[in-house]
């Protein structure tokens, strides 16, 4: 059973942080809010974790993840931008909107697999989510907290704490979070291609 965290979305206390981020340090999974809705994270590298979120997701093992940072210099660490593409990043940052860039070499294999070429990059705007990263000091892997057997939207913190209290290390709760998938955009190529049209909005 995860132990459930309330935090306040905007000026989280920095003790519940820490307390969060120690789970994650000790390669724990946790749920959390996000500008895009509740999302599953953990640390790269972590592949027990990970395996944890392909259980519960029933995913492939080919699904790729998001990383989660801070800032344009924690992308850069895990991605190629080019000149083109950090100026568009820089502008639509922080906020709802993932971006596939080309892999560098700091990004772990799993589960046998050749090193990936394109990973996908996020800098959310939400400030539990900042101050995870900050403390951290490391991007998180993400992906969306979306059931299997969700028929609908899961809009209540308490159904969804409930959903997956048994499949987390910590339910960070910061009250009603809205499901709204982020813009898609494609940056591995020579221009920008729109692949979802979410909630952030962009013209090319």
């Amino acid at each position: 059973m995860s132990e459930r965290i309330e935090v306040r979305a905007n000026g989280p206390n920095q003790r519940k942080i820490d307390t969060i981020v120690a789970v994650l340090v000790r390669g724990g999974l946790i749920a959390y809010p996000t500008d895009s809705g509740y999302a599953l994270g953990w640390r790269a590298g972590n592949k027990k974790a990970q395996d944890r979120v392909i259980r519960l997701r029933q995913l492939s093992r080919k699904d790729h993840f998001t990383y989660c940072c801070r800032t344009l210099s924690d992308v850069s660490r895990f991605a190629h931008v080019s000149n083109w593409a950090h100026r568009l990043i820089r502008q639509l940052t922080p906020g709802p909107f993932t971006f596939i860039l080309p892999a560098t070499n700091n990004v772990p294999k799993h589960h046998g697999q050749k090193r990936v070429s394109e990973i996908g990059i996020r800098i959310p705007q939400h400030d539990v989510v900042q101050a995870i990263l900050e403390t951290i000091d490391e991007p998180i892997l993400s992906s969306s907290l979306i059931l299997p057997d969700q028929k609908d939207e899961i809009f209540d913190t308490e159904d969804l704490y409930d959903a997956v209290f048994h499949d987390v290390d910590v339910f960070v709760d910061s009250g009603y979070c809205a499901m709204e998938p982020t813009t898609l955009l494609d940056l591995s190529g020579d221009s920008p291609r729109i692949v979802r049209q979410g909630q952030g909005m962009v013209n090319l």
